[in-house]
């Protein structure tokens, strides 16, 4: 185990960036992870207007554990969290490196919150699946954080402003999951139909983007008190969390860029944020 005088060193060496933008991705279909779309696309095309990271923090819809967890592994495994697919899409592998050091280091920044250093997860389809359309070498260490469903969205909001001086320090922070996800809602019969969604919706996407351009992430923490459309647009947290950690480590002075912003299947939307 190291001392925190050690990780405090480890973050000293690690060289001064250039302020590192943050991202929230909507991940979508783990289909998107072989397809080639406008999505995917938008991934490619965000990545180039961003400096090459030391690493990688994702915090994934796809791990939602009680209590907080960071991978330490040195090679995290890629993990085929799904079902129903064709066999191509199981042969993906996402082989990055882990960072020990960057997961440790994350444990300390995060304290008082109790954190459990993982050797069991690696990286799941929400992480690896949009990864891979940005940096396609698995160059860079990827390390991931959980989502704890016992904390509240203020606790999410509260617990990424502690991660801001990663950013400093090269590293990437991605939240990945979908604003808008309502799985039992959508209307398979009209998933190819562009930029498709139901009335509540609409409603919905309309009013988050407008929060998150405006900066009013009140609503946004407390989005369980935002009426119909959001319950139906947010019917677990999961996926909407994500979102959280990306809003809170943005600066007061900073830009927010919406991408890849279009609803799909009546009940999902793809609506991606970049912040810096």
């Amino acid at each position: 185990m190291r001392t925190v005088n050690e990780l405090f060193n480890y973050k000293d060496i690690l060289p001064n960036t250039v302020k590192m933008p943050v991202l929230f991705l909507g991940h979508g279909s783990p289909m998107n992870a072989i397809e080639e779309n406008e999505f995917v696309t938008g991934f490619r095309n965000i990545a180039k207007t961003i400096p090459t990271p030391t690493a990688i923090l994702c915090i994934s819809a796809h791990w939602f554990t009680k209590g907080t967890k960071v991978t330490e592994m040195k090679m995290p495994q890629t993990i085929h969290d799904f079902g129903g697919f064709p066999k191509e899409l199981f042969d993906v592998q996402y082989p990055a490196k882990g960072s020990p050091e960057l997961a440790q280091l994350t444990k300390e920044l995060i304290l008082p919150t109790e954190v459990e250093l993982n050797h069991d997860w690696g990286l799941d389809h929400g992480g690896w699946s949009v990864i891979k359309h940005l940096y396609p070498e698995a160059n860079i260490p990827v390390i991931q954080m959980s989502i704890d469903y016992s904390l509240t969205g203020q606790a999410h909001f509260d617990m990424a402003q502690k991660l801001q001086s990663l950013r400093n320090k090269g590293i990437l922070i991605i939240g990945s999951g979908n604003i808008v996800h309502n799985l039992r809602m959508v209307d398979w019969a009209n998933f190819d139909k562009d930029n498709y969604g139901f009335d509540w919706a609409i409603e919905a996407r309309e009013k988050i983007n407008k929060n998150i351009i405006d900066g009013d992430f009140a609503n946004l923490i407390n989005y369980q008190k935002q009426g119909k459309a959001f319950d139906l647009a947010i019917p677990t947290p999961d996926h909407y969390l994500p979102l959280l950690y990306t809003l809170g480590l943005k600066n007061e002075s900073e830009n927010i860029q919406l991408f890849n912003d279009k609803l799909l299947a009546g009940s999902l939307s793809m609506t991606s944020v970049k912040i810096g």
